[in-house]
């Protein structure tokens, strides 16, 4: 490998424009996550410590192995949807080291309506499970939740079924799945604990049943207490549906991490690795980089330089398809197969893009798809060379190599570029997103001239002749949708990725991503490659 030489002048006016600009979206970014995650009112903190709760992210941190890290996923779940009042989809997810072995965490965060579950919230908890299933990692579940918000019932129950499919599944896999019951997990919800290999629960506060005392009554007429119809004792004693009974949250995740403590260690895919070092070029520089506009173009191997151990990079055709970058490097000592774009992918970027996934594939090679593409290139001279015949070809393999995929939007994704770079909807296993990406069907600027020749010339078939006024509130309204959902918030809102990153934050993410999916076998396919 040989390091990436860098062309960046750190005093130009454009470099300290795109630096300013970057920075302030980071800032932002970083106050919204503050925001998600601990803006909270005093009265719900009271509520939870009349009832001898602690905050979620305080049990997260008492389960974690001190000092370890935590990769937070979904962090800005529903983030703009229901008004607001569901941040993080009231439910934290993460991979983090207990008793140094990675598990995936899932936790209801019960101080905003209750740890309610919205349509998101269902969303999220499946999401995570595939995760979990993908790489093969333990979960713990952290149970607290006054189950689904039934002015959304139709939305949660269209999803809901999945999570305990999953949980079936991840039982199947011999994957270990543990709950620790906090509150109450009533009607679908009590399947969770009894889906784990372990239940823990907290006495007087932790509850699991089909029905609840109010809800029994009317439908039987028998009355029963909430500790005699599912309280810890009983589920302990007399049921055997769990298998612990303690007295504090503390003893509860004390005694969790004693469990997790207990089950196996897995050994890691073997991979080529090596000893992790750090960029030669400064990774701050990425701020400096990144142009203001998605409609500005810039040079992916400027950022491959700031990402992978070293700025070490072994290019492969870095003559042929200027358009896709690709090549090997390690990144926190890990090595990956690396795609970026600069810009639209033509026939001949998309051939070696497929050639050097096939290469991937073969050598058990993890692949980072870094987006910065606005589909491919369109027109009659593109079409008789066979674009859209090169690009089904790109799709074909990206759908079926069986290493590991792993996306970063960087910048604008857009179209089918999207799709050939491993976006959401071909199942990589990790998507992450720059606050300054972008990514829609195409540019706003673009679906407003489409969309308002098309209305227009519909009027007109009518009989109807718009005015210059009715022709630019068609168009406003266009570019005002399109604005709204192709921006990162949106979509990141709308679990369209795992989560916004600070690009700063781009490696260690990375990086912790790598050991995740490393927990599952990789397959390497026998057989050459086809030379395109």
């Amino acid at each position: 490998m040989h390091r990436l030489e860098s062309h960046v002048d750190t005093a130009s006016p454009t470099y300290r424009a795109y630096r300013d600009h970057n920075l302030a979206l980071a800032a932002e970014l970083r106050e919204t996550l503050e925001k998600a995650r601990s803006d909270r009112p005093q009265h719900a903190l009271d509520r939870l410590a009349e009832q001898q709760k602690l905050p979620v992210r305080e049990r997260i941190e008492l389960l974690l192995d001190r000092g370890s890290p935590f990769l937070e996923v979904m962090s800005l779940a529903a983030n703009r949807h229901y008004d607001g009042e569901a941040p993080q989809a009231l439910l934290v997810t993460g991979i983090g080291v207990v008793n140094g072995r990675e598990v995936l965490v899932i936790a209801n965060d019960s101080s905003l309506k209750g740890g309610a579950w919205y349509p998101i919230t269902t969303r999220k908890i499946v999401r995570a499970l595939e995760i979990a299933l993908e790489n093969r990692l333990p979960v713990v579940h952290m149970l607290d939740s006054g189950g689904a918000n039934l002015h959304l019932q139709d939305e949660i129950y269209a999803n809901a079924g999945h999570i305990f499919k999953l949980q079936c599944q991840l039982s199947a896999e011999g994957i270990p799945q543990l709950a620790v019951v906090f509150g109450y997990c009533t009607a679908g919800a009590a399947y969770t604990p009894t889906l784990c290999d372990q239940t823990i629960m907290v006495r007087e506060r932790g509850c699991v049943f089909l029905a609840g005392p109010p809800l029994v009554k009317a439908a039987t007429g028998e009355e029963n207490t909430t500790e005699e119809l599912g309280g810890a004792d009983m589920h302990t004693s007399i049921s055997g549906v769990a298998d612990y009974a303690v007295d504090t949250e503390q003893e509860a995740l004390g005694l969790a991490r004693d469990v997790v403590g207990i089950w196996a260690r897995r050994e890691k895919s073997d991979s080529d690795r090596r000893e992790p070092e750090a960029p030669f070029h400064n990774p701050e520089e990425l701020y400096g980089i990144i142009p203001d506009d998605v409609k500005k173009q810039f040079e992916m191997r400027e950022v491959i330089a700031r990402i992978v151990d070293g700025s070490m990079f072994h290019e492969f055709k870095p003559h042929y398809g200027d358009t896709m970058v690709t090549g090997w490097a390690f990144i926190w000592g890990f090595k990956v197969g690396i795609l970026g774009n600069n810009g639209v992918i033509f026939s001949e970027a998309a051939n070696k893009a497929t050639t050097f996934m096939q290469l991937c594939d073969r050598d058990g090679i993890p692949l980072l798809f870094l987006h910065n593409v606005t589909g491919f290139m369109v027109g009659r001279e593109y079409e008789r060379r066979g674009i859209t015949k090169d690009g089904a070809k790109m799709l074909m393999v990206q759908a079926n190599v069986t290493v590991p995929k792993i996306s970063v939007l960087c910048h604008a994704s857009q179209g089918a570029g999207n799709y050939a770079m491993a976006g959401r909807t071909w199942d990589p296993r990790f998507v992450y997103a720059w606050p300054n990406s972008r990514s829609s069907i195409m540019g706003p600027e673009q679906a407003a001239d489409t969309l308002t020749n098309v209305r227009v010339a519909g009027l007109r078939r009518r009989g109807e002749d718009p005015s210059p006024d009715e022709i630019a509130r068609i168009t406003s309204e266009v570019t005002t949708y399109f604005e709204q959902t192709y921006h990162s918030y949106y979509l990141t809102s709308d679990l369209r990725d795992d989560g916004l990153i600070d690009p700063l934050d781009t490696r260690n993410t990375l990086g912790m991503s790598l050991s995740a999916v490393l927990n599952a076998p990789i397959v390497r396919k026998p057989g050459g490659v086809l030379r395109i």
